[in-house]
């Protein structure tokens, strides 16, 4: 501990930086109670609010600024904080204590530099407009979004962890990427040549080429590409655009100006209290030097705002002893792990490796000299075996008898660590220093529930990369104190999901009821066991969700089997396989939509919505829509949604395979497959990847010898990308291992768990799927393959089931006693589609008539 500062009441704190760092330390000082003595100015160059540059790569994914901000906006009015969003710190005038911005003259008693970092540009002549771009902010990846348009081809400078997201970007906007860096291996930093080679060997497979040991020696115009990079080596290569990611330098200039003191290699120099040699002056995160070394890791950013507000707010804090570097990543969808001393530095170190180069898959254990711990790891294509190295290495943990078993495919004799063998000291969350201590306090203190844990500590709530470790602590810490961590579905059935799937299959219970009778508790069931009951049902034996046994189970939208949207009205997706249709259908949609003014939208799954359909219009709808050829879209279902395809070798030049062809088969095919969350395919022709296979459950990638099956991505809240599963697959052995994966998820998997989640839960990770799915180590896959047959055999268009059915079409009445429509749902007009009426347009409309 160090000496406590006691601040002067209404002193006025400057921050200057806005980034991840900064505002954490204001969130910091406002909860340890600092904004009662001090009046804060926070100044940020950029035009947002601090936003989570760690899922910067998510903004091309389709969140916005808004989804990745740190913190509500009104945060800091409601703190009483001053935030100057848009307004550079031009000066500081140390002799006056003012900083000078466009605004004027701020002066200040205490100042905090949180100006971050930025990216390094080697200087190379001809790297200008497009072939300058660089991978650091918002108004960066909105400058590579609008190069991208019309090119073909991107090239990232710089093979670190920032340059893997960038060439993941490119991708993403549908370039051909290519990785260029200067060292001999990828992610020199982090990996050793070993684990450098599998990380190529992997990110190649996905389609980005990596061009290592080479120096660009200047940029000039291209021939059949907008630019040609030229190297020192003679070689060189031709793009539509460049982005460097070839480092990062500290944001010191401003410090250097005011003539602080900085370090040899650059950032403003700090004591073990973050101060500068100006003793009004403090320094954190990038910008800031200790011992001659710049931390460029989110925790250790944090640990410094969280120890300089305590110390400003007069409360005792941590002096900084530097910070650990350890990393666990996802890059392209591919794990990677470095942990303390990861190239074995230091003086007699040993190691242990593990080097799959048939599935591109290392590890290596560094021990100390005597052989007794853990300094370091390196992991490449499974990071199951991260924590449990950490947790080693962080706490000297004694290494078993012999250390290879920890880095030993599962199964081989690993020991497991578990949560008891951690000490209380062991950090569970290094972004917010949260120890298993602390969530033992808090599990003392009566905390039963994981959201309320997250919520008292933040633990979980940075990066997430703790999140198993930490719900594996919390539950071991309540079964130590003989709280039995309740795992049942709800309060009527005492088993989980994945139970209950098992029941209903071994005993043949095709009923909700008859499952309570048998299983449950109770008599009507709840609002969690019924959908997901009625799931299982539809899963196991594909009865129509029509079905007068399932339909007391639905939600809204599959009761109605339409998706209810904000004025009540619904909206329809018609299924169009593979997002293949004829002009004929085409105009029978349009006609639908015209008769009954339904808003058009063709979505992001290649298929077209109709929105503003009443209750009692939708049996008609769908009438009209059957007998123009088209069925059910199940977009209101967990169930498959929708296969996106590019037009693959029929049309596209660099299309090798049918990728229409194959998107129409996999459709129709698993087309009403019930399943705990919905499901998404594509199938893209060529390794181009037009139709974004990477992001789905199921993505299918065109190879000259045939498929490359992708498995467990998702889009939405939380984007993941899909895991090479298996590598040019025939057409029958495709849909056999798809088959397999399907009713594996839908046997096994949780209630609402996406696929994705449910491969982050699976021990052995996506190597024991392998030998499941691919090898059959459970002797499942025939018995799989028969279920899923018998889905495919029991399909029927559940709206075509509803309009045969005189009774299931009574429930499509706005009201019982009278056929009209809802008088209270009313539209305006907007770019010649009509709309629903926004709440602050509710005065326009006249009074309803009442109906009784």
């Amino acid at each position: 501990m160090n000496s406590i500062v006691t601040p002067i009441k209404n002193e006025i704190l400057v921050v200057i930086g806005n980034g991840m760092v900064g505002h954490h330390c204001v969130e910091q000082l406002t909860e340890q109670g600092a904004l009662a003595r001090y009046q804060v100015h926070v100044f940020g160059e950029e035009r947002q609010r601090a936003y989570d540059r760690v899922h910067l790569s998510e903004y091309f994914g389709g969140r916005d600024a808004e989804s990745l901000a740190m913190c509500e906006a009104d945060f800091y009015a409601q703190h009483g904080v001053h935030l100057h969003l848009g307004v550079a710190v031009q000066e500081i005038d140390r002799e006056r204590k003012e900083v000078v911005t466009s605004e004027g003259r701020q002066r200040y008693d205490q100042l905090i530099l949180a100006t971050g970092s930025y990216p390094f540009v080697p200087p190379i002549a001809g790297a200008e407009g497009n072939s300058r771009l660089v991978y650091r902010t918002l108004d960066d990846l909105d400058a590579i979004r609008a190069a991208a348009k019309g090119g073909r081809r991107g090239v990232v400078v710089g093979g670190g962890l920032l340059g893997l997201e960038a060439a993941n970007a490119l991708k993403s906007l549908g370039l051909e990427a290519h990785v260029v860096e200067f060292a001999p291996r990828l992610m020199p930093v982090q990996l050793d040549a070993d684990g450098g080679a599998a990380l190529k060997a992997r990110i190649e497979e996905l389609g980005v080429r990596v061009h290592l040991n080479r120096a660009t020696s200047e940029i000039v115009a291209g021939d059949d590409y907008s630019y040609r990079m030229n190297f020192s080596d003679g070689e060189s290569l031709e793009t539509d655009l460049i982005v460097f990611s070839a480092g990062i330098r500290p944001q010191d200039a401003l410090a250097r100006s005011a003539g602080l003191a900085l370090a040899e290699r650059g950032g403003v120099v700090i004591d073990n209290d973050y101060r500068t040699n100006d003793p009004a002056i403090y320094a954190i995160g990038e910008c800031a030097s200790w011992n001659g070394s710049i931390f460029g890791l989110v925790a250790p950013g944090y640990t410094m705002a969280r120890n300089l507000a305590a110390l400003l707010a007069g409360k005792q804090h941590e002096s900084f002893c530097g910070a650990d570097m350890s990393t666990k990543l996802k890059l392209l969808g591919v794990d990677v792990g470095s942990i303390g001393d990861a190239h074995a530095a230091t003086p007699g170190a040993k190691s242990y490796r593990f080097n799959d180069e048939v599935n591109a898959s290392y590890r290596r254990l560094v021990v100390s000299p005597d052989g007794s711990k853990v300094i370091g790891a390196v992991l490449v294509g499974d990071n199951s075996y991260y924590d449990t190295l950490l947790q080693y290495a962080q706490n000297g943990i004694k290494l078993p008898a012999d250390p290879a078993s920890l880095i030993l495919p599962a199964g081989e004799g690993a020991p497991a660590l578990g949560a008891d063998a951690l000490p209380d000291t062991a950090t569970i969350c290094s972004c917010h220093n949260v120890s298993k201590g602390a969530v033992c306090c808090q599990v003392d203190a009566g905390c039963t529930d994981l959201g309320e844990l997250k919520s008292a500590t933040k633990a979980g709530t940075g990066c997430g990369g703790c999140s198993a470790l930490l719900k594996q602590v919390f539950e071991h810490e309540l079964n130590a104190r003989g709280v039995e961590v309740d795992k049942s579905l709800c309060e009527h059935f005492a088993h989980t999901r994945q139970e209950l799937y098992g029941i209903v299959r071994v005993e043949g219970i095709i009923s909700f009821e008859e499952l309570l009778a048998r299983h449950g508790r109770g008599h009507t069931g709840c609002d969690i066991c019924k959908p997901a009951v009625g799931s299982i049902l539809a899963s196991c034996w594909n009865q129509p969700i029509t079905d007068p046994l399932l339909v007391p189970l639905q939600d809204t939208n599959d009761t109605f089997m339409a998706n209810m949207q904000k004025n009540g009205t619904y909206s329809i997706v018609p299924r169009i396989a593979g997002g293949e249709i004829t002009p004929d259908k085409l105009i029978a949609l349009g006609a639908v939509a015209k008769k009954y003014d339904l808003y058009t939208k063709i979505t992001g799954g290649q298929r077209i919505d109709l929105f503003g359909a009443e209750l009692h219009q939708l049996p008609d709808i769908w009438g009209e829509l059957i007998a123009a050829g088209f069925e059910t879209g199940h977009a209101y279902g967990k169930s498959l949604r929708t296969v996106k395809s590019c037009v693959g070798s029929t049309w596209c030049r660099y299309g090798v395979q049918d990728s229409v062809g194959m998107a129409l088969v996999l459709e129709n095919r698993y087309k009403g497959l019930r399943s705990p969350h919905k499901i998404k395919f594509a199938v893209s022709g060529c390794t181009r990847e037009c139709a974004e296979a990477q992001s789905k459950d199921v993505g299918v990638i065109a190879t000259e010898k045939g498929w490359n099956l992708y498995v467990a991505g998702n889009g939405g809240m939380r984007p993941r990308h899909a895991e090479l599963f298996a590598t040019d697959l025939d057409d029958a052995t495709l849909i056999r291992y798809i088959d397999r994966f399907l009713m594996f998820y839908v046997r096994t998997a949780d209630r609402l768990q996406r696929t994705s989640v449910w491969r982050e839960s699976l021990e052995g990770g996506l190597d024991y799927l392998k030998e499941v799915i691919i090898d059959d180590s459970l002797g499942l896959g025939a018995e799989l393959e028969a279920q899923m047959q018998l889905v495919v055999d029991r399909y029927e268009c559940e709206w075509a089931n509803a309009l045969q059915d005189p009774e299931k079409l009574k429930r499509f009445r706005t009201f019982v006693n009278d056929e009209r429509g809802d008088p209270d749902i009313h539209f305006v007009k907007e770019r010649d589609q009509r709309r629903p009426v926004q709440a602050h347009e509710l005065h326009l409309i006249p009074v309803a008539e009442e109906v009784v």
